[in-house]
């Protein structure tokens, strides 16, 4: 039991180191994109040797991978909230509050996301799942709010929802304060215009 001490502490001690760096890559990437990253810079942003990434990270690309996965897995918490089953007996500007804003709140929480989903590399690949399981959820919501509407319109409907929010989202991210919420205001009128002929 006694040798078994030390080595839980060098494991904490190297899952710290871990979430540090990819704390460091999240900063990166933000700032300079993915291509423009490199490994010298995320551990001088860590506060750490090159060396002691390595032990780590053989290089960028396993990073990017292991910050993905993080994000894929905040990700999938923010989807629970969002697009929960009992959201879909809220009023209509309840319901996009609900699933609008934890959404909203992830993104600009973790300003790597966009940089890394945004590349050549594989990781990219990720969002396409994520974006189909958004929109089974809106579709089941849909259909719980609307069942008379056909699937494949609400399909479409959430497919729509989906390219709406990914094109105004650089929009949010860019801007500040009350500018910042004037144009989440502006999204989610869109949502509710759109949705109240659709779902209402």
């Amino acid at each position: 039991m006694a040798n078994r001490a030390p080595q839980r502490r060098r494991q904490a001690r190297g899952e710290r180191r871990i979430e540090l760096l990819l704390d460091a890559a999240a900063e990166v990437f933000g700032d300079v994109g993915y291509a423009a990253a490199t490994t010298n810079a995320i551990a001088a942003r860590a506060e750490s040797s090159p060396g002691s990434l390595y032990q780590f990270f053989p290089n960028k690309e396993e990073i990017a991978r292991a910050l993905a996965d993080r994000y894929l897995r905040q990700l999938q918490a923010a989807h629970r909230t969002a697009f929960a089953a009992e959201n879909a007996r809220l009023p209509l500007p309840e319901l996009i509050d609900a699933m609008l804003d934890p959404m909203i709140d992830f993104n600009l929480s973790n300003p790597g996301f966009q940089a890394l989903f945004n590349t050549p590399d594989e990781v990219a690949t990720k969002p396409l799942h994520i974006r189909e399981a958004v929109i089974d959820r809106l579709s089941a919501i849909f259909a719980a709010r609307a069942p008379e509407l056909p699937e494949d319109q609400r399909v479409r409907t959430a497919r729509v929802l989906v390219g709406v929010f990914r094109g105004v989202l650089p929009l949010i991210i860019v801007s500040s304060g009350a500018e910042r919420a004037a144009v989440v205001g502006e999204v989610k009128q869109i949502f509710h215009d759109y949705l109240t002929q659709r779902v209402g």
